[in-house]
């Protein structure tokens, strides 16, 4: 595959369900989609660190399933398929939305795994970094992709060394991000509750101290 440049399956014979099963995957995310937006607007919204996290998910997650779309085309499958397109597309579905969704987690439940409240201020720093860093990263690569710069390959053309230098920029500062990130659990030294000996996390949210970060102060019912 890395020697020919060959894959493994012959791609015009299943193209055309590629592109089927492209679009409909399209269906269901798109409701995904608005059902997280519906979500935050009938929710009380709180200005930190994990809502910044939940933003940046459905950016990313939105533009990469548009750029999925495109794909969808089998005669614009053929041209950008195994070019830094493709490349861009699932990155920034599958690593970026994915990634982005695991630290909005990891922020919101930090403070009740720990009992301690991350630093907002490095918190906030490493959100902006990764953000920037990774859009630095694949955006660019959108623009290879339709130049006809192919992936799997150990060099490149002259013509494209301005967009990989911009690449690599981008690179570092997504390595960056990984050290403010960790600042920010190490300076977590505000203790929110000085009173809780309980060693379950069941046994702290059964006793109802942790409902602060909660949308609703009762569980909603409907008929």
């Amino acid at each position: 595959m890395y020697g020919l440049g060959k894959g493994f399956f012959n791609m015009e014979e299943i193209l055309g369900k590629i592109s089927y099963f492209t679009m409909i995957i399209a269906i269901p995310t798109g409701i995904k989609i608005f059902s997280w937006l519906a979500t935050l607007a009938g929710s009380k919204i709180v200005y930190n660190t994990t809502l910044l996290f939940i933003t940046g998910f459905l950016i990313l997650f939105t533009f990469g399933g548009m750029t999925g779309i495109i794909l969808s085309n089998a005669p614009i499958d053929i041209v950008f398929h195994d070019t830094y397109y493709v490349v861009a597309h699932f990155h920034y579905v599958l690593s970026m939305g994915a990634i982005f969704a695991l630290f909005c987690g990891f922020y919101y439940w930090f403070p009740l795994m720990t009992n301690r409240y991350y630093n907002e201020i490095w918190s906030v720093t490493h959100f902006y970094l990764l953000f920037f860093g990774v859009n630095i990263t694949f955006g660019p690569m959108h623009l290879l992709g339709l130049s006809g710069m192919p992936r799997r390959i150990l060099n490149y053309p002259d013509l494209y060394v301005n967009y990989n230098i911009f690449i690599s920029f981008g690179s570092i500062l997504s390595f960056l991000s990984i050290f403010a990130f960790l600042y920010s659990i190490t300076y977590s030294s505000k203790i929110i509750y000085p009173y809780i000996t309980y060693n379950s996390l069941d046994e702290i949210v059964q006793i109802n101290k942790y409902n602060h970060l909660h949308t609703y102060n009762t569980i909603p019912v409907t008929n």
